[in-house]
């Protein structure tokens, strides 16, 4: 049985991971943090039942609760088209991940999800189809197309 010194030292280790996989579903960081902490606050209701690896289970809440966040939010803010200034005028280097960024908003969440879960967290696609509650056909099923997709938009820009 799990303890509540389990958690908190679960929270210090893997709330860094779990803020940018967040950040990776949704594309906003304060969006991310809300979702990683109700992630947080629902693992914790049910910590005690949770097994020996806890990540599943928590990447699996946070999967779940960005599908259902993202079919009920509204969705009229319109980003702004720069990005705001650094302290002390130090520019970052925006070109290759914002691009990135760019392509994994355009997917569907499902191929987001599997693509997120799979190259930035490095997870199995049994692990991925653990939190997200389908087969491992279906992970690489989603992986492919998604594939396909960014590669057929990124032919589309070289031309």
């Amino acid at each position: 049985m799990r303890e509540r010194g389990d958690f908190e030292r679960y929270v210090e280790q893997r709330s860094a991971r779990l803020l940018r996989t967040a950040y990776l579903l949704c594309r906003d960081w304060p969006c991310a943090e809300d979702l990683v902490q109700t992630a947080l606050a629902k693992a914790w209701l049910a910590w005690r039942r949770v097994g020996d690896d806890p990540d599943p289970y928590v990447y699996r809440i946070l999967a779940n609760t960005h599908a259902s966040w993202w079919r009920r939010r509204w969705r009229g803010e319109v980003p702004a088209g720069e990005l705001p200034e650094l302290p002390g005028g130090a520019e970052p280097d925006v070109g290759a991940r914002e691009a990135l960024r760019t392509a994994l908003a355009a997917l569907p969440p499902r191929q987001r999800a599997v693509l997120v879960l799979r190259y930035f967290e490095d997870l199995s696609d049994h692990a991925i189809a653990a939190i997200l509650g389908c087969s491992p056909v279906t992970v690489r099923t989603q992986a492919s197309r998604a594939l396909a997709r960014l590669r057929a938009e990124h032919a589309m820009e070289l031309r």
